[in-house]
């Protein structure tokens, strides 16, 4: 389970208010659920859903292992565990996976919270085999120090040419605000004999460009730059010690440095507070993203949190909107990031809220006044599920997928996947 810097996550469930919530008539009435796999404790609590390969087949993460989904025709799934972590000594191999990506090989990668060859997590790869089987490699370990420590959820991402580039939420710049550093962006370079080289882009030091960058890593744009979150720093006047949060942006340099610049700070009021995952951009260069906290202050513990959109000015500057502010909704605390679908319609999860507070999936569609329409998909009663929070993708036809922390009283599972047809 995931720790936020700021709201801690490994005590989410204790940290929101237990509210219960009236549904508006009909929520979500029009979409169809559908869980797909339950898993044990044997496999661990469910993190993440990632990715799909040409198939159709399902890969993602629980705290133990890597598994695939694969479809049936009869509309039921089989799970296999490709890889089961902290199979060497000292878990060498690394220690709770978290969010997968695909090469044109077929390969998978991730990074590992925790184990490696320091104990502060990995970047993996994993390679299929003409058996059905899977080979593990650790590609980099994490020592602690100046090069990051543990990639908390943080996936990596590719650039042109087959580099890796990713975010740890500790390391760096071991003399900033926090003990175990501020965080750091790294880049990972194959080398001809096939080993991998890390490189520190851009070291957090907890005042205004940032720290802990959050925990879904970074995205590119057209042309090269990469942005992010970061939960903590920005606003040292907010109403959080050590900032309310930001949002980054990193511009190569001809050198080969890079440069980095805040789009903009949280203040934790109606604005948001404490990004905790990734971004997306929509065809006309806006961003949009998510914070679990903020928005109307008076309905949870610092805030609902809020949909937000980032509109970049001609001036070089950026602008930020509120699109939905969780509050007086039954839903709370969107942890997770966004998703677009083929028509710009946007999708996302709350860990909580509702009438046995076990979160929502919810849409946002998009007016002719430029506003936002919020709707709900699905609410999760915790029969057998509750508390998504690992992120949505979606298939090639529009149906979303996720999984869930928990499931509910009587249940005797770690979590779900689910499918919901919109």
């Amino acid at each position: 389970m995931r720790q936020n810097k700021c709201w801690f996550r490994m005590g989410k469930t204790l940290a929101v208010l237990a509210m219960v919530l009236m549904l508006p008539t009909g929520a979500g009435a029009a979409s169809k659920y559908n869980v797909l796999h339950r898993f044990t404790s044997k496999d661990g609590v469910v993190t993440n859903t990632s990715v799909f390969d040409a198939a159709g087949n399902l890969y993602g993460t629980t705290l133990k292992v890597v598994y695939k989904l694969a479809p049936n025709s009869h509309g039921s799934w089989t799970e296999s565990v490709l890889y089961r972590f902290c199979s060497l000594k000292n878990c060498a191999d690394g220690d709770a996976p978290t969010t997968l990506i695909f090469d044109a090989a077929g390969n998978l990668y991730g990074t590992t919270q925790l184990g490696g060859g320091f104990g502060d997590g990995t970047v993996f790869k994993l390679t299929p085999n003409s058996d059905g089987s899977w080979t593990e490699s650790v590609l980099y370990s994490f020592t602690g120090g100046a090069d990051g420590r543990q990639p908390l959820y943080g996936g990596v991402i590719f650039d042109a040419t087959g580099n890796l580039y990713g975010t740890a939420s500790g390391g760096g710049d071991l003399a900033c605000n926090a003990p175990s550093g501020c965080g750091v962006v790294f880049k990972l370079t194959l080398n001809s004999h096939g080993s991998w080289t890390e490189s520190v882009l851009y070291s957090f030091t907890g005042g205004a460009d940032g720290q802990s960058p959050s925990d879904v890593g970074v995205i590119f744009d057209a042309t090269g730059n990469l942005y992010g979150t970061a939960s903590g720093g920005g606003d040292l006047a907010c109403n959080a010690p050590s900032g309310c949060g930001v949002v980054f942006k990193l511009t190569p340099n001809s050198h080969g440095s890079w440069t980095e610049s805040v789009l903009y700070s949280f203040t934790g009021g109606a604005d948001g507070a404490y990004p905790a995952s990734g971004l997306v951009f929509d065809s006309a260069g806006s961003l949009y993203g998510t914070t679990p906290s903020g928005g109307n202050l008076s309905d949870c513990i610092n805030g609902c949190g809020v949909v937000f959109k980032l509109t970049p000015n001609s001036d070089g500057s950026w602008t930020e909107s509120v699109l939905h502010s969780f509050a007086n909704h039954p839903a709370a605390n969107p942890y997770t990031g966004l998703v677009f679908d083929a028509t710009g319609n946007l999708y996302g999860t709350t860990l909580y809220g509702g009438p046995v507070n076990g979160g929502v999936v919810f849409k946002m569609a998009a007016k002719s006044d430029g506003s936002w329409a919020y709707g709900l998909l699905h609410v999760f009663l915790g029969k057998p599920a509750k508390n998504p929070d690992g992120g949505l993708v979606l298939d090639k036809v529009g149906n979303l997928y996720g999984p869930t922390l928990g499931c509910g009283s009587g249940y005797k599972c770690q979590g779900v996947v689910f499918e919901i047809t919109p």
